[in-house]
């Protein structure tokens, strides 16, 4: 059996509850966004005070008001939470944790380890997983698509795993999370399908691309492309 149409039924009807994890400058206006189209949201953080925050419409970011996130917090279909058994009332799971780099450079994985190991007992079949966290070629194929496998499930029936990379410009009053175009990349065919269903309601352009391997690969192009051109301008300056 296919969980595909019904996840995307639950889509498109709007009914589907959507899960942000990770509450910070990707995870927070993409939760907002969702709200603010009529889905309702659950939004997972393990810092517990963050979570307080939001209760109470205190904004940790500067570009979002208290005032927006009054409205969601009275509109009674938002849920802020540190507890991870939420997960199992989301239709779609998104992942919005950080990947800073160590001390050698290499990327350090813990958040979104530790947010996989924290949310796996309470996955069901019918969901849809998005990591949006920047990483390198194979992550969300070695870390994600394993451990569902382990539980069984059959990726591209009646699980969906896809990569979509976070394109935020904090700040930037043209630009937001609604009309930065975004890339998605899925494990299957079916999980493209079902990642297109899940972003396209609330992103203006959502770019599909072959693999999660090459959604990967865009978003470290990217910032290469970035730290290349500000170095350039930082060496002109000298």
């Amino acid at each position: 059996m296919s969980y595909l149409s019904p996840l995307q039924t639950k889509i498109k009807s709007k009914e589907a509850i959507i899960g942000i994890v990770g509450l910070g400058y990707v995870g927070l206006p993409l939760l907002l966004r969702y709200r603010e189209i009529g889905f309702k949201v659950i939004g997972i953080d393990i810092d517990s005070d963050k979570v307080s925050k939001l209760k109470n419409n205190i904004s940790s970011i500067e570009h979002i008001s208290g005032e927006r996130i009054k409205k969601i917090n009275q509109a009674d279909k938002c849920l802020f939470t540190d507890n991870f058994k939420f997960i199992s009332d989301c239709d779609a799971i998104i992942l919005c944790v950080p990947t800073p780099l160590k001390a050698d450079l290499e990327p350090d994985l813990s958040f979104v380890i530790k947010t996989l190991d924290s949310l796996m007992p309470f996955v069901k079949k019918g969901q849809i997983i998005s990591l949006e966290s920047t990483t390198y070629p194979g992550t969300t194929d070695e870390e994600i698509v394993s451990r569902l496998e382990n539980k069984k499930f059959i990726i591209g029936e009646d699980y969906f795993v896809v990569y979509s990379p976070e394109r935020e410009d904090p700040g930037n009053i043209n630009f937001s999370t609604s009309n930065i175009p975004k890339i998605c990349g899925g494990f299957t065919k079916s999980c493209l399908i079902a990642g297109m269903s899940l972003y396209e309601p609330a992103i203006e352009k959502v770019v599909p691309v072959s693999s999660t391997r090459t959604a990967e690969m865009t978003k470290l192009l990217e910032n290469i492309h970035r730290a290349v051109n500000i170095g350039l301008v930082n060496e002109m300056k000298i």
